[in-house]
């Protein structure tokens, strides 16, 4: 029997992507496991496995395609010994099945999800299924990732399948969409280059509009004296020049944020859609700018870890975020993002947050300004002011102003940071 190889969802917001390489040819062998090709998601550049063995019969997409839609048909598999002309035609992907069901079985996953319809199996086992009538969710799978293989389905018997319950909730209305073509029409008669979208643009465009529609953002501000901070960072960078290392003024605020979100917990939570989740560990995202986009990879466990290990790290998702060398797990989860700008000049400004994040800080460049010192004198400090976004859904004005509040006393009094 003849199966189709499908474009995988190698990411959450991949709906498309370039087959940059192949790993087999026509007439290879393939068993689960194996690599098959390179392929360019919006975010990275990944692997993508075969999930069931056979021969790779057919080769659908030629290296270097761009725009090859997720699900949509890249090889073709046949059993060892058939041939494309003798294998039976794949069977036709059934009407009901739900886009984002399909891509879930042909994507990565950690485990197999056996709740309601989605369970995560090979479309071959699942062809195997359909036709022997078995039920999939007595199955345990031995794939890749816990995935149901072939294999699995060997003297497994029919059994009756309950029908999923019909979903009664509408969809919720699309929102009005820009017409290309009436934009281009205005700009009739004059000179301009047309820039086709690429994956990662159309990501963030999209991910940035559901944000500010559907996330009730609100916005608090504070100045922070840095002062003592740089003083303190000058003496530390000092000492740790035989080690090769120096501290950024963000490596202090990735700190500052981290410990804030444990000095007030309830502020270290996610939107869930129904529920919130309120993390134990402070996981801070950092948008670090690359060509085209950006990136917002994830230092776990910030709190724990010392300034010159948060500085390594954050190094190096940096380097590699701007080779789109990333993994998807270093960029997904945290829940909490800093986007910090004052090495452009920008004195402040006001960031999106990028859900399920509870809130992001946009952080300024620190400026000499006149204050009046504890003394009631005039004086010069330098200044940085920084503003939290907040998802209200998640975190109250209070709350924000009491996270906000902390993160200025750590980064006002940053020796008390390494207690």
């Amino acid at each position: 029997m003849a199966v189709e190889i499908l474009m995988p969802a190698l990411s959450p917001t991949m709906e498309e992507g370039t087959l940059a390489k192949w790993l087999v040819k026509e007439g290879d062998t393939v068993q689960s496991g194996d690599l098959l090709a390179e392929i360019e998601t919006d975010k990275a550049t990944m692997e993508f496995e075969a999930v069931d063995e056979g021969v790779i019969g057919k080769l659908l997409v030629a290296e270097g395609t761009a725009a090859v839609k997720v699900n949509s048909p890249i090889a073709i598999l046949v059993e060892d010994g058939e041939t494309i002309s003798q294998a039976a035609p794949p069977l036709a992907t059934p009407a009901s099945t739900a886009p984002s069901e399909t891509a879930a079985a042909a994507a990565p996953v950690a485990a197999p999800v056996k709740s309601g319809t989605r369970i995560f199996a090979s479309p071959l086992a699942k062809r195997i299924a359909a036709d022997k009538g078995i039920d999939l969710t007595g199955i345990t799978g031995s794939g890749p990732k816990g995935r149901i293989v072939k294999a699995d389905l060997q003297g497994a018997t029919s059994a009756p399948k309950t029908a999923a319950p019909m979903d009664k909730a509408a969809p919720a209305p699309m929102p009005a969409q820009t017409n290309p073509d009436a934009i281009t029409r205005m700009y009739e008669g004059r000179d301009y280059e047309e820039i086709p979208l690429d994956g990662m643009r159309k990501t963030i465009a999209a991910r940035l509009t559901e944000a500010k529609q559907t996330i009730p953002h609100f916005y608090l501000r504070r100045d922070i004296q840095l002062d003592a901070l740089l003083s303190f960072r000058s003496q530390l960078n000092k000492q740790l020049a035989h080690r090769d290392i120096k501290l950024s003024v963000n490596d202090f605020i990735i700190k500052a944020c981290a410990l804030a979100l444990q000095q007030v917990p309830a502020a270290n939570a996610v939107w869930a859609g129904d529920r919130t989740l309120q993390m134990n560990a402070s996981d801070v995202a950092v948008a670090v700018a690359i060509e085209g986009g950006l990136f917002t990879p994830v230092l776990q466990d910030a709190e724990s870890k010392s300034l010159s290990a948060l500085s390594a790290e954050m190094k190096d998702l940096a380097t590699r975020a701007r080779d789109r060398k990333l993994a998807p797990h270093e960029y997904q989860g945290g829940s909490f993002a800093i986007s910090n700008l004052g090495m452009m000049g920008i004195e402040n400004f006001d960031a999106v947050i990028n859900p399920p994040h509870g809130a992001i800080l946009a952080v300024g460049a620190g400026v000499k300004k006149p204050v009046v010192t504890e003394t009631g004198e005039l004086g010069i400090a330098t200044v940085m002011s920084v503003t939290l976004s907040v998802d209200h859904r998640v975190i109250d004005g209070a709350l924000g102003a009491q996270l906000l509040s902390a993160i200025k006393d750590n980064l006002e009094n940053p020796m008390a940071m390494l207690a």
